[in-house]
């Protein structure tokens, strides 16, 4: 009679583990839904409430978008400084809202929020040559709703670095799954080491991957390079990319143009990428990327996320410390 192996403790908690995180992430999936269906209007005025809210707890939010104002434009004055900073805590509440929305709502709804397309040309174009294409999509306006626009055209993987908690991660494993709408078509790749192998790989097929360009990579996988002016350590990974495979880059982002009783409405823009972006310098391309994002944050610098640590890493040989310390 063949003995049956059981399942050691280990094992057991790791099921145990998963099942739990399993559940938390429905849980706040169908807390989100929930959030997702009330009107528009009331929407936006708990997105208001909430910047309001982070101003005058003077919140991590409200700490990092000031710091990076103070970095990024110098040349404000005191007055001007403050209402952007207003400004930017307003839009990047309401489009915390406009997204659990967006990730709850079936992609084919979420696209009518899309009025103009510029540039879609280009990406039509780089798809039928067949050389593979690099989608840099800058933290602008709604990088989710691009998402989603691009995954009804083409089948698409999209780099993201994992949430600390693995309640998080496996949250955002689902709302960013296929809604059930077929043209919804997309792979989530975990910005680890074996990473870089399947992007090569889905690349060298001719296939599309979204990349955001604009969050700090790990030390050793980037170079220094200006943003806004300031030193930023920056991702080798698009030039890195483009260089080896010859794939169009591209950008691209979703930006608010209005808003309205039935929701935001969306201007969605594809530019091409400098041609040094692919240079084999990973320091000509590096600065070629920022100098392209930057290029797009400038447009509405509300519609930028400026509450993120951009510039935590400092050059070893400057002797700057982490403009964020204490925070």
């Amino acid at each position: 009679m063949a003995s049956v192996r059981r399942a050691g403790p280990a094992a057991g908690r790791a099921r145990y583990t998963r099942t739990m995180n399993e559940l938390l992430a429905r849980l706040l999936y169908l807390g989100a839904a929930a959030l997702g269906r009330l009107p528009w209007s009331w929407l936006m005025a708990l997105g208001d409430g909430l910047a309001a809210l982070w101003r005058r707890l003077d919140a991590r939010e409200s700490r990092v978008a000031r710091r990076n104002l103070e970095l990024a434009y110098p040349d404000l004055l005191p007055g001007e400084r403050a209402q952007w900073h207003r400004d930017i805590l307003r839009t990047t509440a309401r489009q915390a809202l406009e997204t659990m929305r967006l990730w709850t709502r079936p992609h084919r709804d979420n696209l009518r929020m899309v009025r103009e397309t510029h540039g879609t040309a280009l990406l039509d174009a780089a798809m039928a040559a067949g050389k593979g294409v690099i989608v840099a999509a800058p933290h602008h306006g709604n990088w989710e709703l691009l998402n989603q626009w691009l995954a009804a055209r083409t089948p698409l993987a999209i780099l993201y670095r994992p949430p600390e908690s693995p309640v998080g991660e496996a949250f955002l494993n689902r709302v960013r799954a296929a809604s059930g709408d077929a043209a919804d078509r997309v792979t989530q790749i975990r910005a680890e080491g074996p990473a870089v192998r399947q992007l090569f790989k889905r690349l060298g097929a001719g296939g599309v991957v979204g990349i955001l360009p604009d969050q700090q990579p790990k030390a050793g996988d980037g170079e220094f390079a200006p943003f806004f002016g300031v030193e930023a350590f920056t991702m080798t990974l698009v030039g890195r990319l483009a260089h080896r495979t010859g794939a169009t880059v591209l950008f691209a982002w979703c930006e608010r143009i209005d808003t309205h009783a039935d929701g935001p409405g969306f201007a969605l823009h594809i530019e091409a990428a400098p041609a040094a972006i692919a240079d084999p310098d990973p320091k000509v391309a590096v600065a070629a990327l920022n100098q392209a994002v930057e290029h797009i944050a400038r447009r509405d610098p509300a519609q930028y996320q400026w509450t993120y640590k951009r510039y935590t890493l400092r050059p070893g040989d400057s002797g700057e410390r982490n403009p964020y310390a204490g925070d």
